[in-house]
């Protein structure tokens, strides 16, 4: 399990080049000064001052010291084996902060975009991450709403066991976008034949897979346990991407030869598209943030369906017969 970056001096730290390739290193294997240094063309009195850098932060630690004759060599280590960076940055404004909506659909954002153009500039900020970061976002006072479609692999139902998990005995509104269609996203004519999740086990091809706690990352995993196909078989499945954009791209220029995506996303990007299943995809708030005007102006473009049903219908891909229904998280 990765471990998540979020204080600003780590930030700053790891900004640094020479400092991020050094705990890159470090994620490896322990090393010396002077193992570094041989290893990015530099001089250990230099390595010295990023390393320093590094340990200040919490980001690296001294792992052992080895003593030879009168010489010590110091070893380090970073602190964790994977990193995740997440960082939120909100406009400052004078007054009242902005309803702050993080999720992972276009669509969404571009019905935040239609209600805001009749609300007014400033209303609204969307932050583009997956579903569970969003929810942890919203569990923290970060986020006003958050969307998700997180699969239960154990009830197979949509965010509800995760919101219940996650805010106990808390009233919660959970409205629904709409019924969104992914699969696989492949190169034009697919030109591997590729199918199923199975395909994705074929040496040769290659996956632009999500990232943990992502919701198309929760169903990969649950699809590959149900099939009995073992993670370390998909060429790329340790190599993530942070959006269903990113997946579009690493396919469209030949880095991944297959992504899971959206079929909108697909089409966007020019690349053919290959039905695995349907989600439903809600908006989630906390009860007691239902007097808002904004949130009430969000939802209401769902509950009415108007605005929603302009903006899906636009997009294949969404089934809007389900658009504004809210789903019991009691």
């Amino acid at each position: 399990m990765a471990t998540q970056i979020t204080a600003a001096d780590q930030l700053a730290a790891i900004a640094d080049r020479n400092r991020a390739a050094i705990l890159r290193l470090l994620m490896n294997e322990p090393a010396t000064l002077t193992q570094l240094a041989a290893v990015l063309g530099s001089y250990p009195a230099r390595v010295r001052h990023h390393v320093k850098r590094l340990e200040d932060v919490g980001l690296i630690r001294l792992a052992r010291s080895v003593t030879t004759r009168n010489y010590t060599e110091k070893f380090y280590q970073a602190t964790a084996a994977a990193y995740t960076v997440h960082m939120m940055l909100l406009p400052e404004r004078g007054g009242a902060s902005p309803l702050v909506v993080v999720h992972c659909d276009p669509a969404l954002e571009e019905l935040v975009t239609v209600v805001e153009g009749k609300a007014g500039a400033g209303e609204y900020s969307t932050v583009t991450i997956g579903s569970l970061d969003g929810l942890i976002a919203l569990k923290q006072g970060l986020a006003d709403v958050a969307g998700c479609h997180l699969l239960d692999p154990d009830t197979h139902e949509y965010n509800i066991p995760f919101v219940k998990h996650l805010f106990p005995g808390q009233a919660m509104t959970v409205v629904t976008l709409g019924e969104r269609e992914q699969g696989l996203l492949v190169s034009e004519g697919n030109p591997l034949g590729l199918r199923d999740i199975e395909d994705l086990a074929q040496p040769g091809v290659h996956l632009a897979n999500r990232e943990l706690g992502s919701g198309t990352r929760t169903w990969l995993d649950g699809r590959l346990k149900e099939l009995g196909v073992s993670t370390s078989d998909l060429e790329g499945y340790d190599a993530v991407v942070q959006t269903h954009a990113a997946v579009a791209a690493a396919v469209a220029v030949g880095d991944a030869d297959a992504g899971i995506a959206p079929r909108s996303v697909a089409l966007a990007a020019g690349l053919d598209f290959v039905p695995l299943f349907s989600e439903r995809y809600d908006l989630v708030a906390r009860g007691d943030g239902a007097d808002d005007p904004r949130l009430e102006r969000l939802l209401d473009a769902l509950t009415t369906r108007s605005a929603a049903a302009k903006v899906l219908s636009a997009r294949p891909g969404y089934d809007t017969s389900r658009t504004g229904d809210t789903v019991s998280a009691a």
